[in-house]
């Protein structure tokens, strides 16, 4: 297995295939923040399909190091290297097929995931990249590793109809911190807290597909449709990492729409507090337009399974913007949405419990919005009482209708060497950057807060109509 500290050479498993987890270097090392230790899940599912089918690898990470010296040292001595490519780490993952060509000049690439779907032009275009899996791979992964030169360059994976046939994860196939300090707070093989809840904190999936079509998103461009993961597995899952590696302190749900079919909400309801080894707090994401279609379900779920981070995707708080996004959300459903977590969370608050949050993504610098959206969404995130926002300028991804529009059109101004999450990089070209940085600075404070008092003003007969509910 790898060495947790120090690992100069490869590891010695007799293994010569390596899975190679992508990260800006040094995330495991020196982290900018939690999320950067986060796992990946794609790796941790086909690692553990590979290794109960009998096919062994090593594994470390670009994260692990903080040189590409370092990294071209432990590629060193393979046959074959595996690689699960995202956008964000397309520049690393080029980068890393070429030092691993220079140091094994008759190794084998196997590449595969969102990337490579979205973008495949991009992929092909990379010659070290030999095999290339677009879509799914669990039921194809053990034979691709097995007889890779049986396939075409390029192959359409498979996947199970249902998240029920996964195995649960192996979570000691994912990637160690690389120094002491930071293996004190990791809580390895769980993940680090990020602020929240307690730690230490289980990541994991119960459903694969958020069924809306917003024009920013590129998932239903690479994910099928899949059965959503059976309740009680997910309970058995925690149940089994608390008493293995805990005690858990709390989890963050990865679905892109947690808060989607009833009839399984409702059963996580009604099993959940019954049958975990503890009610744990934990972070999942939903729409405002579903809570305002089933406002009582969402209140039982935030006050009877600690749901205590809500994860809104609110993107805007301008119709004329949530229209250009394909959002099939209104302004009325983020403002009912905000009421009734705010009005749920007063009542908590005086029966002395913790409130529940929002945290929730922002999007500003969309093509076509104007000062006055831009007023609006600001407006909106200053009238939510308790809220960790996280506003970052509109990025054109690959595989998403507008970024796939934009590229076409010459207007992105990502490219492979930078394609990243960072918030406050300039994205689009023809946007006014300035002004964006300006409003977040507060130059425009008086504009936004310009209307505030109405907008409370109007809202305050809401809520008491919906304290009455």
């Amino acid at each position: 297995m790898l060495k947790l500290f120090g690992q100069k050479t490869a590891p010695s498993t007799g293994s010569k295939i390596l899975w190679l987890d992508l990260g800006d270097l040094g995330d495991l090392v020196h982290p900018n923040g939690p999320h950067e230790q986060w796992q990946d899940h794609g790796l941790g599912l086909l690692r553990t399909i590979l290794h109960q089918n009998g096919v062994i690898t090593d594994l470390f990470s670009t994260r692990q190091c903080t040189s590409w010296a370092e990294v071209k040292q432990k590629l060193a001595g393979y046959e074959m290297l595996i690689m699960n490519v995202r956008s964000y780490t397309f520049p690393v993952a080029y980068r890393s097929a070429r030092l691993f060509k220079e140091v094994n000049p008759n190794g084998l690439i196997l590449t595969g995931g969102m990337h490579a779907t979205v973008a495949l032009d991009e992929m092909t275009a990379i010659e070290e990249f030999d095999r290339i899996c677009q879509g799914p791979g669990e039921n194809i992964i053990v034979d691709l590793v097995k007889d890779p030169k049986s396939f075409p360059r390029v192959i359409v994976g498979a996947g199970a109809r249902s998240m029920a046939d996964w195995p649960m994860i192996d979570r000691t196939l994912w990637p160690k911190p690389a120094n002491r300090k930071l293996a004190k707070k990791f809580n390895w093989p769980l993940e680090p807290e990020c602020g929240w809840g307690p730690p230490a904190v289980a990541t994991l999936l119960t459903s694969r597909v958020c069924p809306w079509q917003c024009v920013f998103c590129n998932e239903n461009s690479y994910i099928p449709n899949m059965g959503r993961r059976p309740v009680e597995l997910v309970i058995d899952e925690l149940n089994f990492l608390d008493r293995q590696y805990g005690p858990l302190g709390s989890f963050v749900i990865h679905d892109s729409m947690f808060f989607q079919n009833p009839s399984w909400l409702e059963e996580w309801l009604e099993k959940y507090p019954r049958k975990a080894n503890k009610v744990w707090p934990y972070w999942a994401a939903g729409r405002a337009d579903t809570v305002r279609q089933w406002p009582e379900l969402f209140e039982a779920l935030v006050r009877e399974t600690r749901w205590d981070t809500v994860s809104i995707g609110f993107e805007s708080g301008s119709d004329q913007v949530l229209r250009i996004l394909n959002k099939e959300c209104s302004e009325e459903d983020n403002y009912f949405t905000i009421d009734l977590l705010t009005r749920i969370g007063d009542d908590m608050e005086r029966e002395g419990k913790r409130p529940p949050v929002f945290w929730s993504n922002i999007m500003l610098g969309i093509p076509g919005e104007t000062r006055e959206d831009a007023f609006k969404t600001m407006r909106m995130v200053k009238y939510t009482k308790r809220i960790l926002p996280s506003i970052s300028f509109y990025a054109p991804y690959p595989g998403s209708a507008l970024g796939n529009q934009l590229i076409a059109e010459g207007k992105s101004r990502m490219t492979k060497e930078n394609y990243h999450r960072f918030p406050d990089d300039e994205k689009v070209k023809g946007i006014d950057y300035q002004f964006y940085r300006d409003l977040l600075g507060g130059k425009y404070d008086t504009e936004v807060n310009h209307g505030l008092a109405q907008i409370r003003q109007e809202r305050r007969d809401y809520m008491r109509a919906l304290a009455k509910a």
